[in-house]
């Protein structure tokens, strides 16, 4: 072998062996994307269902939420449901909330155990009538194997 064969077979291999690699990693990502997605349609079905068990449930722990110009933290699904029992899905009805819709979910970032997906969500009456738009950053993450939103940061109230 001569040695432009054998620059040529080396070439060869290290623009194969990277594009095979990224073919994986591309098929594993696109398996994260989707189950990112389908803890965030989670999400919002409990949330607009008042189920404050299956919102925990769609959750990872521990779970944070930036938002309001705060921080908070929760340790375990127990907390996170009781939370919502006693404040959430008292606080919201009375701000005129009856339920919500993602508008958009673009993703931002992705890898085989984490997601970060921009999202748009819009928050509407009982007439249905938007009653705000807020942009957000969801954090998705497979713990356990399970995909559940370990962080979220808000623009909303």
């Amino acid at each position: 072998m001569t040695l432009k064969n054998t620059l040529s077979a080396m070439c060869i291999c290290l623009l194969v062996i990277p594009a095979a690699s990224w073919s994986q990693d591309s098929a594993e990502i696109e398996v994260a994307v989707a189950g990112a997605m389908e803890a965030l349609d989670d999400f919002m079905l409990a949330f607009n269902a008042r189920d404050s068990d299956a919102w925990a449930d769609s959750l990872n722990y521990p779970h944070v939420r930036f938002a309001s110009g705060t921080v908070t933290v929760w340790d375990s699904a127990e907390d996170f449901a009781d939370n919502a029992r006693t404040r959430s899905f008292v606080s919201l009805p009375r701000s005129g909330w009856d339920h919500s819709h993602w508008l958009t979910r673009e993703v931002a970032l992705a890898a085989p155990g984490k997601v970060h997906i921009n999202t748009v969500f819009q928050r509407f009456n009982s007439d249905n009538e938007p009653i705000g738009t807020y942009q957000s950053l969801y954090i998705v993450t497979l713990v356990d194997g399970h995909w559940g939103t370990q962080a979220r940061s808000s623009l909303a109230p």
